[in-house]
């Protein structure tokens, strides 16, 4: 299989074929991509985020982020786990957000998930200890041994809506491994200014 080669934009850099062409998406390639993410808000907002991702663009849940981050109390494990019936009908209004039943009830039960891992290794540790140790060909794959056992792990904890492709988009995004390809001008950059 043959791998896809960067192209350069109107700025002369080589950047993931899928970033050239739409300045939010760009934004998004140079700044967050492949950056490791921090901190138990930042990872619940990620694995939220691609699960609502599933069967989407990731351009529209890129653009509905904010919303997101909004109403779902910029994915404060503890509050979104309190929520009530009457929350879920708030959101299921919101036009603002993708409006799916099933995944915004999955956004709870994971809520609560996270909040029952603190008694435990907690989840930045749990998903970091699912980071592949070998090297990864970028965009080769969509699912990987370690995105496997890591959905493994995460549903026998109560987690849903975080299948094997889910959970290596997940690890791309979180910077588990270097997702850019080679002649990227973003690889190798995994450390960053991130999204906050």
């Amino acid at each position: 299989m043959s791998l896809p080669t960067s192209v350069v934009g109107d700025d002369g850099l080589a950047r993931c074929p899928w970033a050239v062409g739409d300045e939010l998406m760009r934004d998004y390639h140079d700044t967050e991509w492949g950056v490791r993410v921090h901190g138990e808000a930042r990872w619940f907002e990620r694995l939220t985020l691609e699960a609502f991702q599933s069967g989407l663009s990731w351009r529209t849940i890129l653009a509905k982020r904010p919303a997101f981050r909004e109403l779902f109390a910029d994915f404060d494990a503890d509050v979104v786990a309190a929520f009530t019936e009457a929350d879920v009908e708030r959101l299921m209004a919101d036009a603002r957000i993708v409006r799916n039943r099933r995944k915004v009830d999955a956004t709870l039960v994971n809520a609560r998930a996270v909040v029952a891992l603190r008694s435990g290794e907690g989840l930045e540790e749990l998903l970091l200890s699912h980071a592949p140790t070998r090297e990864v060909v970028p965009q080769a794959e969509t699912t990987s041994a370690e995105s496997v056992a890591l959905s493994k792990a995460l549903k026998a904890r109560g987690f849903t809506f975080v299948g094997p492709t889910t959970m290596y988009a997940l690890m791309e995004a979180g910077g588990l491994f270097d997702p850019h390809l080679p002649d990227c001008h973003r690889r190798g950059a995994r450390v960053g200014r991130g999204e906050r």
